[in-house]
């Protein structure tokens, strides 16, 4: 009777406690002011950490019991730090970002001007005052049917009223636009000038800035087909090579008529509406017009064919956890770069007291043209050197790509062709784990004759590593092939400073000295903000679909085995965000599109300052050498006797693998798993500087399995192993 009667009291207890919680905003003010991140609440709470990031978003509310439990924290932390009082700001204070000012007119992805170049006050940026609206007006209700049930990550930035609806909407043919969180508004609009005039003015969307100095992002709104010919949009475009609707549509004629602008892309699958900014406010909506190819299925999948409640899900949590999207997969990584470090920021002029444009430290701040060796062959730069048609040699022209290489199948050894099965393994998302606390120039090149190489400096090196062999059953770490460099050729930093590690660490008999290199005299880890965000937001999906970092290996596997099955559309979520990493490195050496383009000519992608053909090698160049560092460690782990020392020559039997594409390793081992093969400590641990199972950024997970026939019939035929690894079919289609 007594635990009875202290049971309903303590119900009383958190029932009183629910009423006490303070908002959203203060919930992360009080967190930020003690120093306590979102995973040490979550871990006193005994909550993810993905959960006390909607609570401090205002996405969801804590229930019992760990309700009680947060209130409890939250008074706690209330009484040691009091909330300041409210300030009205000077006269002259900074504006929140100077980008936001419009002064700041740098080429966005896909070299487009942006669509705010007006300056702007001195204020944070601002959306239009909702104006009447010349048609019915709109209400919002629930879906009685089906629901969303999205839980995206929480946003650095606290709740924003400006965007209570979320980053984005999926428009339907009944006028309905599905929002994040089963939130379902009525669009009255049935011109494209009217559904943006109400999206700006009334449906409360878009998404906080991810740096101060940095800009909010516009409104999203996704096209289904049947929202496209209630808005008189075709369903397929006439233009299928420039893919945009001609200039004498009438939809394009409607814009002009209403004062919308459209972009130099024009109206394609991802058109932005904009009008010239105007006292502050920022008038700018992106649309993404499905029947048109606007979800591409080698990143998202079946995304497009999902219900509108479905994709808006799958998309509000992209943009949730990376940024919202603004075009491909390739042009969000590429946006959230500079989202994340924008190149400006607003700056005191002391000698008049006026606010100017300023370099945000770290960022990349102005378009500059590449060393001759680092562009690609129809760069001006290149062009005034060579002819059209000229083939470069690896000592005019910096060759940094991924692995694509077999062994000589005479190679094999006898214990080798005993096993029966070949088994891939994958690295987690190898280019995003390769820019971690990456080291890029931010600067332009400078030239240098016969430098003394040095690994903190970033930069593009002339210099012979011929003279580093390794064993020959393994890739020679330096060239993309694997096979041993003649002579002098260009390589990043991280392929040299590799080369000066293996002479260091195995004693070989050579030096390391270039004959030329440019260098960045200005650098830093650009990347790392990318990083964090992208890593922690394929993290958390990962978590999502059952795969955490806290598994077992063996749980580890058996959760990947069927992740994708747990939840289909966070599946394509995940699908998106690797694609966003590889197409946003690839991004920075973006070549010309234009059939048009005159070899020699400069392009617009020219004008960006994330035009940078130099970090994208240097990330290419660090994911390579993880790879091969990563396989000698595994290599020397399965050696009997001691590591070599003046050579890189390895016993017989030590594990090495077959056949390498990009981050994909193939082993043979005796069973059909990576567990069968990796090797592990006496007490069962991971040997150090081996490949390890996980799910974070830079381990491995299995990718894939074939008997022992198959492997040796792909090297004796010279096709890759590891491409085909997941099924022979991927061989009958010619990948």
């Amino acid at each position: 009777m007594g635990n009875e009667l202290f049971g309903a009291v303590d119900a009383l207890l958190e029932q009183v406690a629910q009423d006490d919680l303070p908002g959203p905003a203060e919930r992360k003010r009080l967190r930020e002011a003690a120093g306590l991140s979102q995973a040490q609440i979550a871990a006193a709470l005994g909550a993810r950490r993905e959960a006390v990031g909607n609570w401090e978003a205002g996405r969801t509310e804590p229930r019992p019991p760990k309700r009680a439990a947060y209130a409890r924290l939250l008074e706690g932390l209330a009484a040691r730090f009091p909330a300041p009082g409210a300030t009205a700001p000077a006269p002259d204070a900074a504006p929140a970002s100077f980008a936001d000012t419009g002064a700041d007119t740098t080429p966005e992805p896909e070299s487009e001007p942006d669509p705010d170049p007006e300056p702007k006050p001195a204020a944070a940026e601002a959306r239009p005052a909702a104006t009447p609206s010349a048609t019915r007006p709109s209400t919002s209700r629930r879906p009685a049917a089906k629901k969303a049930t999205s839980r995206p990550a929480a946003t650095p930035a606290a709740f924003d009223e400006r965007f209570a609806n979320g980053p984005l909407g999926v428009l339907d043919g009944d006028g309905s636009l599905y929002c994040v969180g089963g939130l379902l508004l009525d669009c009255p609009a049935r011109t494209i000038p009217a559904m943006v005039d109400w999206t700006l003015s009334e449906a409360q969307l878009g998404a906080a800035r991810l740096h101060p100095s940095g800009k909010d992002s516009d409104p999203l709104i996704v096209l289904t087909a049947a929202a496209a010919e209630r808005l008189d949009l075709p369903l397929e475009l006439e233009d299928r090579r420039g893919l945009r609707l001609a200039e004498d549509h009438k939809v394009v004629k409607q814009l002009a008529r209403a004062k919308w602008q459209l972009t130099k892309r024009g109206f394609g699958p991802w058109a932005r509406i904009y009008r010239p900014a105007q006292g502050g406010r920022r008038q700018c909506v992106q649309l993404a017009v499905l029947p048109w190819g606007a979800l591409d299925a080698r990143s998202w999948g079946s995304t497009d064919q999902l219900e509108p409640a479905d994709i808006a899900r799958v998309l509000g949590t992209y943009a949730a956890r990376v940024i919202t999207p603004r075009g491909s997969t390739a042009v969000s990584g590429l946006e959230a770069m500079t989202a994340l470090r924008p190149p400006t920021r607003a700056v005191k002029d002391e000698s008049n007291g006026n606010w100017v444009s300023g370099p945000v430290p770290g960022s990349l701040t102005e378009a500059v043209d590449p060393a001759p060796a680092e562009a690609p062959d129809e760069h001006p730069v290149v062009a005034a050197l060579h002819p059209r048609g000229h083939q470069r040699t690896a000592a005019e022209v910096l060759d940094e790509e991924a692995y694509e290489w077999i062994r000589d199948p005479e190679l094999l050894t006898d214990a080798e062709c005993d096993r029966a099965f070949a088994v891939g393994i994958d690295v987690n998302t190898a280019f995003l784990a390769a820019a971690n606390r990456l080291v890029v120039g931010l600067s332009a090149p400078v030239h240098v004759k016969a430098p003394t190489f040095d690994k903190k400096t970033p930069g593009s090196w002339l210099v012979d590593l011929s003279g580093i062999e390794p064993d020959p059953r393994l890739p020679n770490p330096f060239t993309p092939h694997g096979t041993r460099p003649e002579g002098p050729a260009w390589y990043a930093t991280p392929t040299v400073a590799y080369a000066q590690e293996l002479i260091d660490t195995y004693r070989l008999p050579t030096q390391i000295r270039p004959l030329e290199a440019w260098v960045r005299t200005e650098s830093g880890p650009y990347l790392d903000p990318w990083y964090k965000r992208i890593s922690e937001a394929y993290k958390a999906t990962m978590a999502d679909l059952g795969v955490t970092s806290d598994l077992p290996e063996a749980d580890f596997l058996a959760a990947m085995d069927q992740h994708k099955a747990t939840d289909p559309a966070l599946a394509a979520v995940l699908s998106a965000i690797k694609s966003t990493v590889k197409g946003g490195i690839g991004k920075l050496r973006e070549r010309p599109k234009s059939i048009r383009h005159k070899f020699g000519e400069r392009w617009p992608a020219l004008e960006r300052p994330t035009w940078r053909p130099d970090i994208r090698a240097a990330v290419i160049s660090a994911a390579r050498v993880n790879m091969h560092r990563k396989v000698l460690k595994t290599a020397l782990a399965t050696q009997q006797g001691p590591a070599p020392t003046g050579n890189l020559m390895l016993d017989q039997d030590v594990l090495l693998p077959i056949a390498l594409l990009s981050d994909c390793a193939v082993y043979l081992a005796d069973g059909p798993g990576p567990l069968d093969f990796l090797p592990h400590t006496a007490d069962g641990r991971p040997a150090p500087g081996s490949f390890r199972l996980g799910v974070s950024p830079g381990m491995v997970k299995h990718e894939g399995t074939q008997d022992l026939l198959w492997a040796v019939q792909m090297l004796d035929e010279g096709h890759n192993p590891a491409r085909h690894i997941k099924g022979t079919d991927a061989a009958l289609d010619g990948e």
